[in-house]
């Protein structure tokens, strides 16, 4: 299996954590290339079958800023074929009703150009009242709360990567 890219964007340096904290536990460099959205273009999502997108919800709903940069340049990626998983970093309480939104927007916008969402993640046991990630009761990837509940970020992530693994086929 060819190598998996690890997209993520970044504003407060959270969200890289979690990237970083995901690709440890898929197995290190060797199995997924950590990639910050700012030092790359849309096209280099192309260069792999499995791809994991990780982003944080800015201000009240809104994609990270690198992320909003690329975004309608998504729109000339054929996903067709590639499986997707995704994680977002958000506040539940202070933001409870746009909750995860960018993860959603982004699963959307993939998702709609033939990408294969896997990685849903039960969105029991959150305190928000919307997001545009969640579909059928579950979050479309894993919802991070550094802010209220980062001490269950680790489990989280550690039950997400092997369920992920599995759907990777990893």
């Amino acid at each position: 299996m060819s190598k998996i890219g690890l997209f993520y964007g970044t504003e407060t340096g959270k969200t890289e954590t979690a990237a970083e904290m995901i690709q440890s536990e898929l197995g290190g460099d060797d199995v997924a290339a950590l990639i910050d959205i700012s030092d790359c273009e849309a096209t280099d999502l192309e260069k792999y079958d499995c791809l994991i997108i990780g982003c944080p919800t800015w201000n009240m709903g809104d994609l990270q800023s690198d992320w909003e940069g690329i975004f309608d340049d998504l729109d000339s990626i054929d996903f067709s074929g590639k499986k997707v998983a995704y994680f977002g970093t958000g506040d539940q309480i202070g933001y409870a009703d746009n909750f995860q939104d960018a993860m959603g927007m982004l699963e959307e916008k993939i998702s709609g150009q033939g990408g294969k969402t896997i990685g849903h993640w039960s969105a029991e046991g959150y305190e928000h009242n919307e997001s545009k990630a969640v579909k059928d009761g579950k979050f479309v990837g894993l919802a991070l709360d550094e802010d209220n509940e980062s001490d269950l970020s680790e489990d989280r992530i550690k039950t997400w990567v092997a369920q992920i693994k599995t759907e990777f086929g990893i």
